[in-house]
């Protein structure tokens, strides 16, 4: 089963898409993504096959997440993600352990966006959230991403203590990766309630990186996002 994926994956790849990909996900020496291979499926595509191999075994899917091919790993995460959605009590914890397991394997932005959220943010949503925190502190970036990522579904939930409390822990964090993730959950949580976002902002906007304000206030209007870019730059 696993090389019929795999050669499912190569039928699809393509030279042109694969070199595009390379320079958008940095994967030169010295940028976060080095040694990334990418064979240059689309997301689309590579949901298609993984929709195809939902049996696949863990032992399996874990092969594939220890591979240097990026769509393998990919293709691993939305197995995942798709049988977590269908699964009882008792498998979700399974998937959720596994993938808690295999956290440095999520190792690109877009791996972590993918599937963080939607495997351990809903485990979590009515749970103990400690192992959030851990991760927050990881000295592994992926991990630092994972974290404040996965409170997206407590978000969606209306639930935003978690996902301000990450942000100060991550907001001096010296990623531009993570300034992005931070802004665009704070972002979030603006749209659902936009003074629990303005008092996060008065409290730390001044000392936050620059992305992290701009993606946290995109849809203030004109004066006040002025204001706050402002007052960040001084």
């Amino acid at each position: 089963m696993l090389k019929e994926l795999e050669k499912r994956v190569k039928e699809k790849s393509s030279f042109q898409k694969s070199k595009i990909m390379q320079r958008f996900f940095k994967t030169g020496k010295g940028e976060y993504g080095e040694g990334d291979i990418f064979l240059g499926l689309t997301v689309p595509e590579s949901r298609n096959i993984a929709l195809d191999f939902l049996n696949l075994s863990l032992d399996d899917i874990k092969t594939l997440l220890k591979s240097k091919i990026h769509e393998n790993r990919l293709i691993g995460l939305l197995i995942l993600v798709e049988r977590f959605k269908n699964s009882d009590e008792n498998d979700r914890k399974i998937i959720y352990n596994f993938y808690l397991e295999n956290t440095r394997m999520v190792n690109n932005w877009d791996l972590v966006d993918l599937s963080a959220d939607k495997i351990l943010g809903k485990s979590l949503l009515h749970k103990n959230k400690k192992i959030l925190y851990e991760l927050s502190k990881s000295v592994n970036l992926w991990e630092r991403r994972i974290s404040i990522i996965s409170t997206f579904e407590f978000i969606r939930n209306n639930n935003f203590k978690d996902a301000l409390k990450i942000s100060e822990i991550l907001i001096k964090d010296k990623q531009d990766l993570i300034h992005k993730a931070i802004g665009w959950m704070l972002r979030e949580i603006g749209k659902r309630d936009k003074k629990v976002l303005e008092r996060f902002l008065e409290k730390n906007y001044q000392k936050m990186p620059r992305t992290t304000l701009r993606y946290a206030i995109e849809k203030f209007d004109d004066k006040k996002r002025k204001k706050y870019l402002i007052i960040n730059q001084n």
